[in-house]
């Protein structure tokens, strides 16, 4: 690890990013905090149109934050094209935020059929149901939907649709935020280089 200005005096953080991140996240789970598993997922076009919402964090893998989506959604689109995003966590009773940004890479569909089996049969006839983004005539259009898969599918395993899956973000830089008083808060931001992260202390 190589040592940026005033890092001696940072807050016990792990030479190591992902451990760093697992170590608040277990504090978090540890504090009760709610929907802690809600990230912002930062997007844009090719032409740089940025577009953001909320997804749910679906572990670490192999140094990759996983999530899953419909790839024809918005967020979907965007990542194919332009495959590059940014991760926001907030976990506002810690008074904690981490920042993560990376390349995106797509998973297989054995990797995200693997994890669509976990999900309940509900959710899975609505992710078959589901035209995420695209304009629809009203909620009898979802309603009908499902019931005919339901009826489908009835008795059978329903498998993952070709256009649902899942996404890794491999990072290369990392911002762990601790909220201070009078807004003067501790940043600290791990670059990477090379094969070892420099962590360097940000200004507020």
């Amino acid at each position: 690890m190589k040592k940026g200005a005033d890092v001696t005096t940072q807050p016990n953080l792990d030479p190591d990013p992902f451990t760093q991140f697992r170590k608040w996240y277990d504090e978090a789970v540890s504090a009760g905090v709610q929907q802690l598993d809600a990230m912002t997922l930062a997007t844009a076009t090719k032409e740089g149109k940025p577009s953001a919402r909320l997804v749910f964090y679906k572990g670490i893998n192999n140094k990759r934050f996983l999530f899953y989506t419909n790839y024809e959604s918005q967020k979907g689109r965007e990542l194919l094209q332009n495959p590059m995003a940014a991760l926001v966590f907030y976990w506002p009773s810690l008074h904690r935020q981490v920042r993560v940004e990376g390349d995106v890479e797509k998973l297989s569909y054995e990797e995200s059929n693997r994890y669509f089996q976990t999900r309940s049969r509900e959710s899975q006839l609505g992710a078959w149901a589901s035209r995420q983004s695209e304009i629809i005539a009203g909620r009898e259009v979802l309603e009908e939907c499902i019931a005919r898969l339901q009826h489908e599918y009835e008795g059978k395993e329903i498998p993952c649709p070709p256009f649902w899956g899942g996404f890794c973000l491999i990072p290369d830089k990392f911002e762990f935020w601790i909220g201070g008083a009078n807004r003067l808060h501790d940043r600290f931001c791990y670059l990477q280089r090379a094969d070892s992260w420099e962590i360097v202390r940000l200004s507020p």
